[in-house]
C-alpha cells in the first residue's frame, strides 16, 4: 500500500522547486511539480525513447508506456481506457473534439456557455459559429460569480446543441454543480462539456459522478507535465468522425482523436505525477486547502477588495482581488519583487472581467495543497504593505 503523506513538510520535501525563497501562490498558471515527474519524464528519454510499433525493446516498452498512460488517465478520471484522449493542451484538444462534435449540426443550432468560462471553453464555440452559422449563448452570473442557473435553463432549447461550462472557475475560484448543470443539458438533448483544468489540483474528478459527456482538464495544472487530457463517452467518440490520418483508423476509440506522435516522456511524467497524488491523498490535500483559504479570507486586508465567492463553501482557494488605488499590474509587480508569485490580467477569463467591470483585470492568489500557513500569513502582511 502506498504511502499517505499528511503534513505539508513531507509533501515540500518531495519538491526540490520549493526549496528556495519565492513563495508560489502562481498555481492557476501551472503548478510546480514534484521531483518524481521530472525523474520519471528523464527516465524515459535516457532509457525508453522510441516510437511505438517497433519489434526491439525501446519502442515495447513505448508502448507499454503509453498503455499504462491511458490506464492511469481513465482511474483518474472514473473512465475507461477507450474514453480517453492525450493532446498538447486542453485547448488544443477542445477545438479537435469541438470539431469533431459539430461534423453533423446545421445552421441555426446553438451552443450554451457561461460567463465563468475560460476562453478555452467559449472561443472553440464561437469560431464554430463564425464558420458553420451557429449561435452561442452565455449564461449569467450573479454578484458573487455563480451561475445563473435559471438563466441558463432559459437559454437551452431544442435547438441547444452543448452546453459548455467550468468545474471551477480559474479566474475567481466558483466550483460549480456539475451534476446539476449536467442535467439540464441532458433534458435538452444537448451534451454537458466540462472544462475541469482549473479544478484538477483542487479534488477528485469523477466523469461519472459529474455525469459529463466531454470533460478536459490539464496536467500541468495537477502537478505535472505540459499536457492535454479529455475525456469523452465511448459512444460519442464511436460516433464521431475525427480528424485525423488514415492509419490511425484500426486504433482504440480514444487514440482515433490522438494526432501525430504524443510526447512520450510527458506522459511518464503525467503517471508520476497521479501516484504522487495517490501517495498524497485528496483528503489532505482538501483539508488543507480549506485551512489555507480561510486563513487568506479572514485576514484579507480592508483596502482589498474580493470578487467572488466570499466563503470556502462552494469554492477553491482561488482568489481574485483589486486595490482601489494601485492597478493589478503594479500590485503583482511589487509582490513579486517582494518573492510572492501571482498572476495579474485576466488569465484568458475575459468574460467574467466584464461581468466584474475590471478591464484590467484582478490579482490572482493561487493556493494549493504544498503551500504552508507561513506562507499565506506573509502574503497577507505584504499585500497590506504593497500599497504603500
Amino acid at each position: 500500500m502506498a504511502r499517505v503523506l499528511t503534513t505539508v513538510d513531507a509533501v515540500r520535501a518531495r519538491f526540490s522547486a520549493l526549496q528556495r525563497d519565492q513563495v508560489f501562490f502562481d498555481a492557476p498558471g501551472g503548478t510546480q511539480v514534484p521531483d518524481s515527474v521530472i525523474d520519471a519524464i528523464a527516465g524515459y528519454l535516457r532509457d525508453e525513447n522510441a516510437n511505438l510499433g517497433g519489434p526491439f525493446e525501446t519502442s515495447r516498452l513505448s508502448d507499454a508506456l503509453v498503455a499504462r498512460a491511458h490506464s492511469t488517465a481513465a482511474g483518474f478520471l472514473n473512465a475507461t481506457t477507450d474514453e480517453v484522449v492525450f493532446g498538447a493542451n486542453m485547448t488544443t484538444l477542445n477545438f479537435s473534439l469541438s470539431r469533431a462534435a459539430a461534423r453533423e449540426w446545421s445552421e441555426g443550432d446553438e451552443i450554451v456557455c457561461t460567463q465563468l468560462d475560460h476562453d478555452g471553453n467559449i472561443s472553440p464555440w464561437l469560431e464554430l459559429a463564425h464558420d458553420r452559422g451557429f449561435e452561442v449563448h452565455l449564461a449569467r452570473v450573479d454578484d458573487e460569480c455563480r451561475i445563473d442557473l435559471d438563466h441558463l435553463r432559459s437559454l437551452v432549447n431544442e435547438r441547444t446543441r452543448v452546453v459548455a461550462y467550468p468545474y471551477a472557475a480559474n479566474a475567481v475560484g466558483t466550483v460549480t454543480p456539475v451534476d446539476e448543470i449536467a442535467a439540464i443539458a441532458h433534458d435538452a438533448g444537448a451534451l454537458a462539456w466540462v472544462d475541469a483544468v482549473h479544478y484538477g489540483p483542487h479534488g477528485p474528478i469523477d466523469v461519472a459522478a459529474a455525469d459529463a459527456d466531454v470533460l478536459l482538464c490539464s496536467p500541468y495544472k495537477f502537478y505535472g507535465p505540459h499536457l492535454g487530457l479529455a475525456f469523452g463517452r465511448r459512444e460519442l467518440l464511436e460516433s464521431w468522425r475525427p480528424y485525423k490520418v488514415r492509419p490511425a483508423d484500426p486504433f482504440p476509440v480514444g487514440s482515433r482523436f490522438e494526432t501525430g506522435t504524443l510526447a512520450h516522456e510527458l506522459l511518464a511524467g503525467f503517471v508520476a505525477c497521479v501516484e504522487y497524488l495517490d501517495d498524497v491523498g485528496w483528503d489532505f490535500v482538501l483539508e488543507h486547502e480549506r485551512e489555507l483559504g480561510q486563513r487568506f479570507l479572514d485576514g484579507l486586508p480592508p483596502d482589498w477588495t474580493l470578487h467572488g465567492v466570499p466563503a470556502m463553501e462552494g469554492r477553491v482557494p482561488t482568489f481574485a482581488i483589486t486595490h482601489g488605488t494601485l492597478s493589478p499590474e503594479d500590485a503583482a509587480t511589487r509582490l513579486g519583487e517582494r518573492g510572492f508569485a501571482v498572476w495579474h490580467g485576466n488569465y484568458y477569463a475575459v468574460e467574467i472581467m466584464k461581468r466584474l467591470g475590471l478591464p484590467d483585470g484582478a490579482v490572482r492568489i493561487g493556493i494549493v495543497h504544498y503551500n504552508t500557513a507561513g506562507e499565506v500569513e506573509r502574503l497577507l502582511a505584504a499585500l497590506a504593505e504593497v500599497p504603500q
